[in-house]
């Protein structure tokens, strides 16, 4: 268990130790990327994170987390190569899909191949707490990450993707040293299977298929408002060196909510909790686009990171809750196959929105976007 669980730890590491986040939108300016050049790039990503999000589920649960870790470090290994080598949309592109790629073997792999660890040793009942202090290594890697980065960033904007390459690298090594939990189940039609599987998550089984498209609403929700920080800094003309710094303490604030993630939800419960999580999220857009400025983008972004701290493994928490074990990695990509879905259509539009109109007028906007189906869903879910 515990060598499952330093692996784990080391690849969380690995995929969140990001040198290049607080810099990303000045590196794509630098190169000639205008705000919705950005969102198209990562569109780009989510559309392939989309694609292959549902397959690469189904692969976990037949083929092995452990070997979906390793193939996902590989990618993003190579993503970050060719970021660091290359200047032009189109090689960023390509860098993108490598990226997309690796994230869906990741995401939601890694906490699927933890509950099972955790079932293997009969302590189900830790797995929310490990989940948090995944999250919290997580976010305190890409905070500590941060002010590397933008330290490094005033010397030259590559510097940090050279970085990162090494860094994404540790996962490789980390994947191999996995041991395999809970097996993998062979099926003889895998489009069936994948069919099956998708039916009875989001319409046999009410109560998992809210807790799915509610996790993916919010999933989206925190997402985009992390790809509007850099813009807000830069319409506020906030200096380079400060970039790594907020970026440091916001993500310190992600990691802190994420720790303390089963004992607030011990405390408040899930349909509580699930109401209060909404409303922070889409308030978080609503107070923001009224009054930007420094100090209530200060407040309101350490406000919203606290909530998404928690969110993330009580969401799913309960999604596991409700999930058998042959078929978590998929259910999982389904979640992640929502919340990149949504950004695909929601990245676009904040884009043109913030050329256009501005970053205010693109706040409320996603605002709503965000709210009118999170509390329809979780009215289904009262009901």
């Amino acid at each position: 268990m515990k060598r499952n669980l330093l692996a784990l730890y080391v690849i969380k590491f690995s995929k969140w130790f990001s040198f290049v986040m607080p810099i990303i939108v000045l590196f794509y300016e630098k190169n000639g990327l205008t705000l919705q050049d950005i969102f198209l790039l990562k569109s780009i990503y989510s559309i392939v994170a989309v694609t292959l999000e549902i397959p690469s589920g189904y692969l976990a649960d037949s083929w092995g987390k452990r070997n979906c870790l390793i193939t996902g470090g590989i990618l993003f290994f190579a993503g970050y190569l060719t970021y660091s080598f290359t200047d032009t949309f189109l090689a960023f592109a390509v860098a993108e899909i490598l990226l997309g790629a690796g994230q869906t073997f990741v995401n939601g792999t890694d906490s699927v191949l933890l509950y099972n660890t955790v079932q293997e040793h009969k302590k189900e009942h830790l797995y929310m707490r490990y989940e948090g202090k995944l999250t919290m290594i997580g976010n305190f890697s890409e905070a500590i990450a941060g002010i590397l980065g933008g330290l490094l960033a005033v010397y030259s904007l590559h510097l940090p993707f050279y970085g990162q390459a090494i860094i994404a690298f540790t996962g490789i090594p980390a994947a191999l040293c996995l041991k395999e939990y809970g097996g993998t189940i062979k099926r003889p039609n895998a489009f069936a299977e994948i069919y099956k599987i998708i039916n009875y998550s989001l319409f046999k089984n009410k109560q998992l298929a809210y807790s799915i498209l509610f996790s993916g609403i919010i999933g989206a929700a925190t997402l985009t408002m992390a790809w509007f920080v850099q813009p807000i800094l830069m319409q506020l003309n906030t200096p380079i060196s400060w970039y790594g710094i907020i970026w440091t303490g916001l993500n310190l604030t992600v990691g802190i909510a994420a720790y303390y993630s089963d004992k607030i939800e011990y405390r408040f419960g899930a349909k509580k909790m699930n109401l209060f999580i909404l409303l922070s999220i889409a308030g978080g857009y609503v107070v923001l686009g009224f009054n930007l400025s420094s100090y209530s983008l200060l407040a309101i972004l350490l406000f919203f990171y606290v909530v998404r701290g928690f969110a993330t493994p009580i969401l799913k928490g309960y999604i596991n809750q409700f999930t058998q074990s042959d078929m978590r990695a998929t259910v999982l990509s389904i979640r992640n196959f929502i919340i990149r879905l949504m950004f695909v259509f929601i990245a676009p539009l904040a884009g043109w929105l913030s050329d256009s109109w501005g970053i205010q007028i693109a706040l409320f906007w996603i605002a709503s976007i965000i709210f009118i189906p999170g509390i329809i869903i979780y009215a289904l879910t009262r009901k």
